[in-house]
């Protein structure tokens, strides 16, 4: 077979895993110059491996699966296993029945944490695996267009076009663009699209959480706020860095964390799951519009920043105080979140941070930050079972949401086509 991979992520890496040396002729196409120049991916930024059956995406993984997948990673590190930070979430923990309590929902998982300085030496690792494979070729530099089924598949990209037995398309959630080309005339394909998180991250001192970080370097909870809204943690990074987005069209906010330079703070998103109805059924096209707001209130590509004191009374920021940003601060610029969010949104971020509070004394001390909007795009989930020859996989398909869930679907879609 010739096959076309678009996208080199987690999702692909589990995918050449399998199919590396075998008599199948792979093509990777990668927009980006090498591996190293997006950071739109987990893949590329921080290195958060986790084995949990309670978050990650809505494929059934067996645990087995997810541990094969995070030993693969480290099996490329360049450090020492003992300077990887791991450990367990949640588990057999003393802050499990306090979260619970106070209305949370803990979710247990065992993580490892790479490093954005040494996950590179990891995609370098790997990289030179795969390209030294006798059937892999990688095409960076090249933005695939469109892929069209008509008898025969064809993969375009600039003037040029291919044609594959079979493609799998796995352009992350920052791919959404050449997903919905792909399928707007197929709207059998989606199970569902009507999902979207927005939020902030939210930044305060090292020592505010130092017990918590101690304990499990990664908390995730679940909470239901005032308005029946969900809203979760996502991304814990003590002693990390928040860092800006750029998606082309629009910035948002994330955050990560170096395996060797630390600072003086710990930054997380709070993230609020809005579920739309029909006739509804545009929710990146959503959330793309309300970083797009936040990006004309701030004066172009950047980020606001806002104190949580001046968040919670409807206030723009006009200085911080103790909470020195870790964002360059050519990046950000000091307003108010207000004017970005839905005032539901808002009141759910609000009720949250009070509510954890009550387990986390001083997290809600007003001059801690807040950037905003950080956004998790749910890809439209995908019945792949409609298109045996066209696969979507990892964070482009709807079914995932993590390196290692990624990662393992990217294995089973290979094995899929091995077989058949």
């Amino acid at each position: 077979m010739k096959i076309a991979v678009i996208g080199f992520g987690a999702a692909t890496i589990g995918f050449l895993k399998v199919m590396k040396n075998t008599e199948h002729e792979i093509h990777v196409f990668e927009k980006a110059k090498d591996i190293y120049s997006s950071s739109l991916s987990g893949i590329r930024a921080d290195g958060k491996l986790f084995v949990s059956e309670g978050m990650g995406g809505d494929l059934e993984i067996p645990v087995p699966i997810q541990e094969d997948v995070v030993k693969y990673y480290l099996k490329f590190v360049n450090c020492s296993d003992d300077a990887i930070e791991k450990g367990d979430s949640f588990v057999k923990s003393s802050y499990y029945s306090k979260f619970y309590e106070n209305g949370f929902q803990p979710i247990t998982a065992q993580f490892f944490h790479i490093g954005t300085d040494e996950l590179k030496n990891v995609l370098h690792n790997l990289y030179e695996e795969f390209r030294n494979a006798k059937n892999i070729r990688f095409h960076f530099e090249t933005k695939v267009e469109n892929v069209t089924n008509d008898g025969d598949i064809k993969v375009y990209y600039g003037d040029e076009s291919d044609t594959f037995d079979k493609v799998v398309v796995a352009v992350g959630r920052s791919g959404h663009k050449l997903v919905k080309k792909i399928i707007e005339e197929k709207p059998a394909l989606v199970l569902d699209n009507t999902k979207v998180d927005l939020g902030v991250r939210f930044e305060l001192p090292n020592h505010i959480v130092e017990d918590l970080n101690r304990e499990m370097y990664e908390f995730k909870v679940k909470y239901k706020s005032k308005t029946g809204y969900s809203v979760r943690t996502f991304c814990n990074n003590p002693a990390g860095y928040v860092v800006a987005e750029n998606y082309g069209d629009f910035v948002t906010v994330n955050g990560h964390a170096k395996m060797y330079e630390k600072s003086e703070n710990t930054n997380f998103a709070i993230l609020v799951t809005h579920s739309f109805t029909e006739p509804f059924n545009d929710p990146i096209g959503y959330g793309s519009y309300i970083a797009k707001l936040s990006n004309i209130l701030s004066g172009g590509q950047k980020v606001i920043l806002q104190t949580y004191g001046d968040f919670k009374r409807a206030k723009r920021t006009k200085r911080t105080y103790r909470v020195l940003p870790t964002l360059e601060q050519e990046k950000y610029i000091l307003g108010d979140l207000n004017l970005v969010f839905p005032s539901k949104t808002t009141s759910s971020i609000i009720d949250f941070i009070e509510n954890l509070s009550k387990v986390i004394p001083g997290i809600n001390y007003d001059d801690n930050l807040l950037y905003g909007t950080e956004i998790k795009f749910y890809g439209n989930k995908i019945n792949n079972s409609q298109l045996p020859d066209i696969k979507f996989v990892g964070d482009c398909s709807g079914w995932t949401r993590s390196i290692t869930y990624a990662t393992a679907h990217g294995m089973l879609i290979a094995e899929e086509f091995l077989k058949s």
